[in-house]
């Protein structure tokens, strides 16, 4: 997105160093993502949406749809393959070659709404996973959870009083993107936490609000909107979470898979911009879904 941006290609280069470094890379099996169809997209955006995208693609330099999210010409390719990358982890988990997975995508997606693109995000990839899980796979009830320090605006835009799907989320509040406090719809459990929220208060909200709640709905595959912003290195935010934090949630979203969803879990990268901080996160939260 040019000089300087947080959202960079540096992330997924320190995530797979990171992997490489400790050992974890040869334990996973590797997908490259394919291209998301408009037939796949359109599930959770407009038309008009996804057509304003790709005029704004520019041939040369750089297109800011807006002063945080920028094209270049390959962004559009990029989009698509990481709205793909979701796809392609339900079809895998679905029919039984994986138990979960872990996207590692660029650019991000949570903040993408039915009919904008904002926050360093284009295409809600997580969205548009879910919404193939409950066209393509028949599915009746599904789960987002997700624990970046911004609010999923877009997700929620995106699902908004669909029965089908039930979204959990913590964020920072008051904070980018300002929202997810008001007029929240019967699906939606947001839960803001103040500035300097550490990780034994972010553990209460998720075992006293979070999981009754889940285990309520039964879902019959999870969602993760991994976003590791929240860590306390991070300085996009101003929560306190650490690495052991991170791997906490996932084992209670993982036992709730385990007990509700035959272990169906796909995870998708959001946020994260210490470099440091979300190479060990992920690995953090990937031993966990891998149980290593």
């Amino acid at each position: 997105m040019g000089s300087y941006h947080p959202e960079a290609p540096e992330r997924l280069n320190a995530i797979s160093d990171h992997l490489i470094a400790q050992g974890l890379d040869s334990y996973f099996v590797y997908h490259d993502a394919p291209l998301a169809t408009f037939q796949q997209l359109k599930r959770v955006h407009t038309a008009a949406h996804l057509e304003r995208v790709k005029r704004a693609s520019p041939e040369l330099g750089i297109f800011h749809l807006d002063p945080d999210t920028a094209m270049n010409r390959h962004t559009w390719q990029a989009a698509l393959r990481a709205a793909g990358a979701g796809v392609l982890a339900v079809d895998l988990v679905m029919s039984g070659a994986v138990e979960n997975a872990f996207c590692a995508v660029r650019p991000p997606g949570h903040h993408a709404e039915r009919a904008t693109a904002m926050g360093f995000c284009f295409f809600n990839n997580i969205a548009v996973a879910a919404a193939h899980a409950l066209a393509a796979h028949n599915l009746s009830r599904v789960a987002v959870i997700d624990f970046d320090v911004h609010h999923g605006n877009g997700t929620e835009d995106c699902f908004r009083g669909e029965p089908r799907v039930l979204m959990v989320s913590t964020f920072q509040h008051p904070f980018y993107p300002y929202s997810g406090t008001e007029s929240r719809a019967p699906n939606m459990l947001n839960v803001p936490l103040g500035r300097g929220t550490d990780g034994e208060e972010f553990r209460r909200v998720v075992s006293d609000l979070w999981m009754p709640r889940l285990y309520d709905f039964q879902p019959e595959m999870l969602f993760i909107s991994a976003g590791f912003d929240a860590h306390y290195e991070d300085e996009m935010g101003g929560l306190r979470l650490l690495e052991k934090d991170y791997a906490w949630v996932t084992e209670q979203l993982k036992q709730l898979a385990d007990e509700c969803a035959q272990k169906r879990i796909v995870s998708m990268l959001e946020g994260g911009y210490s470099l440091s901080a979300l190479a060990r996160s992920v690995a953090a939260h990937i031993r966990v879904l891998a149980e290593l």
